[in-house]
């Protein structure tokens, strides 16, 4: 594509370069791109050649053959890197290294004047190019500042430089050669002569890139259409990765049961290893031993009391089981009171979630979120991670907040990252805050700022998906849902009994594979599981409202229960102060004998209870030692206490039946990680071939519409320069009074010239080939001035234009190309010619630099100027 719209940018500078024409200032006249001087040494049979210093405008190089005429017009082409082929005068460029020398050196000074001087900072007000050619034909550029100063070696500033200044060394209209002049006057074929039409105004160069640059697009589209039978197979391949992922959702419920399972487990030891319910509170030994030593104080009161006590002791007794009971509902209503300290401590950890709903993501989230921002500001983030995923989405509806979040599950506190170099860096600050304890998942996988293509999703026109129950606003959180939980493809029905008849009845949605109610059970087309969670824990709809109604229907139930207690423990005081009252009389009225003798029976099993007792408190350490240990354990494994209505044994039946149906889905599935990085690379390559193919069908859209408008332009082009060349070859004719025509046949590309010599001749106009030498001579001088006049260069170069001339041909083209170079000042004009030029006029704008003939052994050739006041003037 880059290669392709250089070579249209190309063709388009050339187009702009013809159809604005001469567009050169007067003030930039003869300033830019003209050749200063030449020097030749050790090239072609020459030693030594030059410097030949040209003038502005026109110059004529004259010699005899063997001078050195044409190696200067050699020296030019090649040493402004045209081709050997193009001069005609060998075929590789080692031919042009002296016989007997290692190498050869050409040295061109270009001018570089004016506002249209190229780099003249770097180079100053001329360009010096050095070429060295070396005997095994390689060829080296040095391009020098007008200082001396080396600016660059490389060919492309040289190739650059030639670009600006728009020399054209392969031109035949700029430098037309001995033998491509002689060429064309022998040609016999009329396609040669438009070839030469089509060469002379870079037409054919344009036509050349035209052609190109179409074959490329055919090619490109062919190229286009294979990619996207290989886009359709990788898209199957992405589609089928990402079932393989989508499949893993309820390989991820599974594993968060186990958790959950495990959990429980570690609880559930925890319970069977509890105290025995009748000794659950040491406070019940410590009020029995209590009432122990009340029992003994009465009964030292008693010793004197004999008959009283016999009458009166099943009524003792009646009171004694009175206050025994009194005491066990203080011992109750104390118990009550550790219970409200648990609620004060539910109620403050809630009520730190009134001002922070990070909270509810656990305690360490907001610190964790903070260290995220500080690090993404250091710029040590490439793409700031995203999470946690819970509170990145809103609900519409929160009925459905349990659902959602039992759908969810883990991935409400995930976080999601652009690189695995992102994912190492978040892994590192999550250490920090999550010692010990479970950390946050952490998805890895390619941010877009786009959401992906849901199509395959359910449209049911009664239930939403669960992703159309959110707000998310950053597609990144959405697509990470959708890749990782599907959440485009399940539906949430909030009736179970509706969510049964519709996901496993005869036809279940399309594209759904579960749902979800609003108590959050999940039904699949086979199964149906029942959801224990009666409250959210993350997407709760008003923390205040929550905060409240629990506080209310705690402290009403506190208050009752209190007031409860309060009531009991003065009856127990009033009851406790009866039984003081009714045993004063006793004290009064007992025997002595027989309070002796209930005092050594008091002892007696006073002394048996106290070893009971020291029993039991010993028993009651060492289970409150396992009890310890055993909570030590649970809360390494759930730092939260749960209520646990299953015995061990069931659960870890449970858990190894879980384990078992994880490990064989496991086995089916392959390697978790390794299935994510398989669906993330495919997921890529399809992307970015999708993307890539796009972009190609694009450009080729823009490429037709642009080459169809330069296309238009260039026949236009094409029509406009042909009307001028035959114009300007019609005038050039009349100057010695022919008459000819052109006739240009663009569709079969050929150009015939017609002409007849003399206006009183009556004969037909007659070919070109039907011409004398000297008449053929002068219509070919013609045709190239007329070229000259609707060709675009700094210079023109031309080697033998007299060649067969007459006297009379020769003066007459002769005043022609003077008469054109005096009227294109702004352009140089060199000529090659062995004839005398004596009888030219003498002015500044012409300058005559004649070659002697070497002498045998010569090492350089000298050349002469017509006069030394020419010189001066020039």
């Amino acid at each position: 594509i880059e290669f392709t719209t250089g070579r249209l940018q190309s063709s388009c500078r050339n187009i702009s370069r013809m159809i604005n024409g001469n567009r050169m200032h007067l003030s930039s006249i003869s300033k830019v791109g003209i050749v200063e001087s030449i020097s030749l040494k050790n090239f072609m049979c020459h030693s030594l050649l030059g410097p030949f210093a040209f003038g502005s405008n026109v110059n004529f190089v004259v010699g005899n053959n063997g001078s050195g005429k044409s190696a200067v017009l050699t020296a030019l082409m090649v040493g402004l890197g045209g081709k050997a082929t193009t001069t005609n005068r060998g075929s590789s460029l080692k031919g042009f290294v002296k016989e007997g020398e290692s190498s050869a050196d050409v040295s061109i000074t270009l001018r570089n004047k004016g506002r249209d001087a190229y780099k003249p900072e770097v180079f100053g007000q001329a360009i010096i190019v050095d070429l060295k050619i070396t005997r095994e034909g390689m060829r080296t550029y040095k391009l020098k500042s007008k200082a001396g100063h080396l600016v660059s070696a490389k060919k492309d500033e040289l190739l650059a430089i030639l670009d600006h200044f728009n020399i054209q060394v392969d031109n035949p209209v700029s430098m037309l050669t001995q033998e491509m002049s002689k060429h064309f006057l022998h040609s016999k074929g009329e396609g040669d002569k438009y070839r030469f039409f089509m060469k002379a105004t870079q037409l054919e160069q344009m036509k050349e890139d035209y052609t190109y640059i179409i074959t490329t697009k055919n090619v490109t589209l062919d190229t286009v259409e294979k990619h996207e039978e290989c886009l359709e197979g990788l898209k199957r391949k992405y589609l089928e990765k990402e079932d393989r992922v989508k499949s893993l959702a309820s390989l991820d419920d599974m594993h968060s049961k186990l958790e959950e399972l495990k959990n429980q487990m570690a609880w559930a030891l925890v319970r069977g290893s509890s105290i025995p319910s009748k000794y659950e509170s040491k406070s019940v030994f410590i009020l029995f031993v209590y009432l122990s030593g009340v029992m003994h104080n009465r009964y030292i009161q008693l010793e004197a009391i004999t008959v009283r006590v016999q009458q009166l002791e099943p009524q003792s007794a009646e009171l004694k089981n009175e206050a025994q009971s009194r005491s066990k509902a203080f011992n109750t209503a104390q118990v009550r009171e550790q219970s409200m300290e648990a609620i004060r401590r539910k109620l403050q950890t809630m009520e730190g979630s009134r001002s922070d709903r990070l909270r509810r993501f656990g305690e360490k989230m907001p610190a964790l979120l903070a260290a995220i921002e500080d690090a993404d500001r250091k710029g040590q983030f490439r793409k700031k991670p995203v999470g946690p995923l819970g509170y990145c989405i809103r609900l519409k509806d929160h009925e459905q907040a349990l659902a959602v979040e039992k759908c969810l599950g883990s991935l409400m506190v995930a976080f999601t990252c652009d690189n695995h170099e992102d994912e190492k860096l978040l892994q590192g600050l999550m250490r920090g805050y999550y010692q010990g304890g479970r950390r946050p998942q952490i998805i890895t996988c390619q941010f877009f700022n786009r959401v992906h293509d849901t199509s395959r999703a359910v449209n049911h026109p009664d239930y939403p998906s669960v992703l159309q129950s959110l707000e998310i606003e950053d597609p990144v959180v959405a697509n990470c849902l959708i890749d990782q939980r599907g959440i485009e493809t399940i539906l949430i029905i909030k009736s179970p009994a509706e969510a049964r008849r519709v996901m496993q009845g005869r036809q279940p949605p399309r594209n759904c594979y579960q749902a979800f109610t609003k108590e959050g059970d999940q039904c699949y087309n086979n199964r149906y599981y029942s959801n224990d969670q009666r409250r959210c824990d993350y997407l709760s709809r008003d923390v205040e409202e929550e905060i409240s109604e629990e506080a209310r229907r705690k402290m009403a139930q506190l208050k009752a229960s209190w007031e409860e207690v309060e009531q009991r423990y003065r009856q127990h005081k009033d009851s406790i102060s009866t039984v003081a009252e009714e045993a004063e009389p006793i004290k009064s009225d007992q025997d002595v004998e027989k309070s002796k003798h209930h005092k050594k029976h008091y002892e007696d099993k006073r002394k048996v209870h106290i070893n009971t007792i020291q029993a039991l408190k010993a028993s009651l350490d060492l289970k409150e030692q396992e009890l310890t240990a055993s909570v030590v354990k649970a809360t390494e494994i759930c730092p939260e206490r749960s209520e646990v209505r299953r015995t061990a044994r069931s659960l870890d039946s449970e858990i190894s039946r879980l384990k078992l149906k994880i490990s064989t889905q496991q086995d089916q599935q392959g390697d978790r990680e390794e299935v994510i990085r398989q669906y993330q690379e495919a997921l890529v390559n399809y992307s970015n071939i999708n993307q890539q193919v796009k972009c190609l069908k694009r450009f080729i859209q823009v490429l037709c519409k642009i080459m169809d408008d330069r296309h238009r332009v260039y026949t236009e082009l094409r029509r406009f320069l042909s009307v001028r060349c035959k114009m300007y070859f019609d005038s050039m004719l009349s100057q010695r009074g022919y008459i000819g025509k052109m006739m240009f046949e663009h569709k079969n590309e050929t150009l015939s010239i017609s002409v007849q010599p003399g206006v009183g001749d009556k004969a037909a106009l007659s070919d070109m080939r039907s011409l004398s030498g000297g008449e053929r001579s002068f219509s070919t001088v013609c045709f190239v001035l007329s070229l000259w006049a609707i060709a675009e260069a700094p210079f023109r170069a031309l080697d033998e234009f007299d060649v067969y001339m007459d006297m009379v041909n020769r003066r007459i083209s002769m005043d022609m190309m003077l008469k054109i170079a005096s009227s294109q000042r702004y352009r140089q004009f060199i000529f090659l010619t062995p004839q005398s030029m004596s009888s030219l006029p003498v002015n500044n704008l012409i300058r005559i630099l004649r070659l002697k003939d070497p002498d045998r052994g010569q090492t350089a050739l000298p050349f002469g100027q017509r006069n030394e006041e020419e010189e001066e003037e020039e």
